[in-house]
Order: structure tokens, then C-alpha cells, then sequence
């Protein structure tokens, strides 16, 4: 029961940074040279390890679902099903947890060792706002960048399904694209684009939580860090299913389905 409650009680202090740190993101002072320089990382410096993840499951999906349809006679339909699952789940998700892995990871590090050796409480002293400073620019980047980097992922996976489909197992090419179209629409790939979207925001509040509220050292540092990445996939996995049943639920509501 304990454990239930210190869950209760975290959950709702970080939902009061989310809010704090959102209505002071439209509060003097301007922010914006921090909000870039978090975009750079989290964006820019995700790039490379992004590209290589996607291609390579781009390839490995493609070959599974074309191995599948093969024993039905259905190898044509393989080129959409890949799309659906990359643009809708697999482009959100992974590149969630790629990004939460790599620069959440380093949020929680850099804000630990900064409370554990009292700089946190310096810019306190100084009257600066540590929210607005700190939490607020790393959840407007992420919240930027994670959008862009799963267009990334989504194209580049694309890629590899292509040279896998087309190239190796040496499909119709004009099959394959032809039934991506028919089959793909604008609101799967926005599907996709408003999970990474929340993604980005998760990932970033909480690592950037556990690293501000680090107690306890430089092994506070390594906890802090360890609980802000794990909570934060765990998280990521978990929002994914109810975010697709929302997103199901409004398309039923508005007629889309």
C-alpha cells in the first residue's frame, strides 16, 4: 500500500511540473536559445542511430510479413502492411524509446549531477526560475523533435521494406507502391505523429523529474538516472495502447471508420 501511494503522490507531482512548466513557457524570460540548443540534442544528435534502427527494421518486418503471406499466396499485400505497422506503431514506439533511451537518459544525468552538487539551489538563490530554466525548454524540444524523428524512422524503414520487397525477394515495384497508396492515408501517419508527440512529452517530464528531485549523491545520480529511463519506456509501451484506442474511438465518433 505504501508502494501504491509514493506512486500516487509522484504521479501527481510530476503532473504539476507538467503544468508549471507549460505556463511558463508563455512567461518572460524568452527561453528560446535553451529550447534550441535541447533541440539540437535530442533532435539533431538522434539522427544517425534513428536512420540505422529503422532500416534495419524496415528489412526484418518486411521479411517476416513477406515469409507470412507467401504460404497464403498474399506476398502483394505485403508492402501496405508494413507501411500500417511502421506509420501507425512501430515509428512512434521505437523511436520513443530509442530517444527516451538516449537523451532522456542524459536529462536525468546532467539535472542530477547539477542538484547533487547544489547548482539547482544556486540558480535558486540567484532568483532565477528552475523550471522555466531547466524542465520547460527540454519538454518544448522533445515535444518538437519526436514528431520529426519518427518521420525520419517512418521514411527510412520504408527504405529498407523497398529494398527488401523489391530488391532482394524482387516483387512488382509498381505493385508495391500502388497498394501503399490504396491502402496507406494522411490520418495513419498523423496516427503515428500525435504518439511520438506525447511520447516526447512523457519521456522528458519524467526523466527530467527524477533527475531535478535526485537525492543522495552520485549514486542518487545513477538511480535517478536508471528509474527516469526504465519509467519512461515502461511508459511509452503502455500509452501507446491507450492512445491507439483513443485515436479508434474518435475515428468511430467523427465517421472516419
Amino acid at each position: 500500500m505504501s508502494k501504491l501511494k509514493s506512486f500516487i503522490n509522484e504521479v501527481g507531482q510530476m503532473s504539476i511540473m507538467l503544468a508549471q512548466s507549460i505556463r511558463l513557457i508563455f512567461k518572460p524570460p524568452s527561453r528560446t536559445v535553451e529550447i534550441l540548443k535541447h533541440m539540437e540534442f535530442i533532435g539533431n544528435q538522434s539522427v544517425g542511430i534513428i536512420s540505422l534502427t529503422s532500416l534495419f527494421t524496415g528489412l526484418a518486418l518486411s521479411l517476416q510479413v513477406y515469409l507470412g503471406f507467401k504460404i497464403v499466396n498474399a506476398t502483394n499485400l505485403v508492402g501496405p502492411v508494413v507501411a500500417l505497422g511502421i506509420f501507425r506503431e512501430l515509428g512512434p514506439v521505437l523511436t520513443g524509446l530509442i530517444v527516451s533511451a538516449r537523451a532522456g537518459g542524459a536529462m536525468a544525468a546532467r539535472l542530477g549531477t547539477m542538484r547533487v552538487n547544489e547548482q539547482i539551489d544556486a540558480l535558486d538563490v540567484m532568483g532565477v526560475n528552475t523550471i522555466q530554466y531547466l524542465i520547460s525548454p527540454r519538454i518544448v524540444a522533445a515535444f518538437i523533435c519526436m514528431p520529426l524523428l519518427t518521420v525520419v524512422f517512418d521514411f527510412v524503414a520504408m527504405v529498407g521494406s523497398w529494398i527488401l520487397v523489391v530488391q532482394l525477394v524482387e516483387l512488382d515495384q509498381a505493385v508495391f507502391f500502388d497498394r501503399i497508396n490504396q491502402t496507406v492515408e494522411l490520418k495513419h501517419i498523423m496516427e503515428g505523429l500525435i504518439k511520438s508527440s506525447v511520447f516526447g512529452i512523457v519521456f522528458a517530464l519524467v526523466c527530467s523529474y527524477k533527475g531535478y528531485h535526485t537525492k543522495g549523491g552520485a549514486k542518487g545520480v545513477g538511480e535517478a538516472t536508471n528509474r527516469g529511463v526504465v519509467i519512461s519506456m515502461v511508459m511509452i509501451i503502455v500509452l501507446d495502447y491507450f492512445l491507439a484506442n483513443l485515436i479508434r474511438l474518435y475515428d468511430v465518433v467523427m465517421g472516419n471508420v
